[in-house]
């Protein structure tokens, strides 16, 4: 069996993936809060932003970081760019379907379980594409069992982060939610990297693709600026409770205006000297019997 190693680097790489899977959580969490307190196009633009957050950077940014600490001996490990690629696409759609599905089903039990197993199906979809898209010298095989156990990990942890997005809108409760999926993002990554046997050909030949450090760079610094983006963007949009009271005090002004409109109009009493004189001159005009 040919020795793989996936912790190359020490601890440095699971450490990273797990902070990054935390970040891109928690950033998205806040995106989801700042969804349910907006309408219309806003909350659109709200969840589409979580799901890059969570889909992106929680879920694909770590396994790809994740992937910087693999090594099989004996060949080289390259990348497939269009696979690699479109792994990401995936993540980020799969997650984007699943909050419009829990956001727009009012957080009915259907919704959150249909959401919750399509996400999870996705994200896992996303992981093995994402090895599949490595390129070397081997035969890869997987271990149906474990393969199956990931999976499951996969649409509970979806499930549950898809729950979190609905219940969650206090920053204390927004970070420990995001380090409970970080943990079941990373235990999905590894558990399905633990299902995978190699074996290192006879007599290797050319290994094509990218190198994984000339994803790294590039990826990094879109992601920097995209998570940089989004975190201005939550700080300076209007609260939940600021938004709650803008469309209260706008409330009360629209019941204000219809109230005013409803009210027939009121004219002054005259005077009761004017009223003395008025029945006076009237008691004067009338024919006397």
């Amino acid at each position: 069996m040919t020795a793989v190693n996936h912790f190359t680097h020490g601890p440095l790489t699971p450490v990273l993936a797990y902070l990054m899977s935390c970040l891109g959580s928690m950033l998205g969490l806040r995106l989801t809060a700042q969804a349910h307190a907006s309408r219309g196009g806003a909350r659109m633009r709200w969840l589409i932003g979580a799901a890059i957050s969570i889909g992106g950077t929680g879920i694909w940014v770590m396994h790809f970081v994740a992937m910087m600490g693999f090594e099989v001996e004996g060949t080289q490990i390259k990348y497939d760019v269009p696979l690699t690629v479109a792994s990401a696409a995936v993540a980020i759609v799969v997650v984007g379907t699943g909050l419009f599905l829990v956001s727009y089903g009012r957080g009915r039990a259907l919704a959150l379980l249909g959401g919750g197993l399509l996400t999870g199906l996705g994200v896992a979809s996303m992981h093995y594409l994402g090895m599949y898209a490595m390129n070397m010298s081997a035969h890869v095989s997987y271990e149906r069992t474990i393969v199956a156990a990931s999976v499951g990990i996969a649409v509970v942890a979806a499930t549950v982060a898809l729950w979190f997005t609905l219940r969650v809108r206090k920053p204390v409760w927004i970070t420990g939610a995001a380090m409970v999926m970080g943990v079941a993002v990373s235990g999905m990554h590894y558990t399905g990297m633990y299902s995978m046997h190699v074996t290192v050909d006879a007599e290797p030949g050319v290994v094509t693709g990218a190198d994984a450090l000339d994803f790294l760079v590039p990826l990094m610094t879109v992601i920097s600026l995209i998570t940089l983006t989004m975190l201005l963007m939550v700080i300076l949009a209007p609260s939940a409770e600021e938004l709650h009271e803008d469309a209260e005090l706008v409330a009360r002004l629209e019941l204000r205006r219809r109230t005013a409109q409803q009210q027939p109009l009121a004219y002054p009493a005259p005077p009761a000297a004017a009223r003395t004189r008025r029945q006076q001159q009237q008691m004067m005009r009338a024919p006397r019997r």
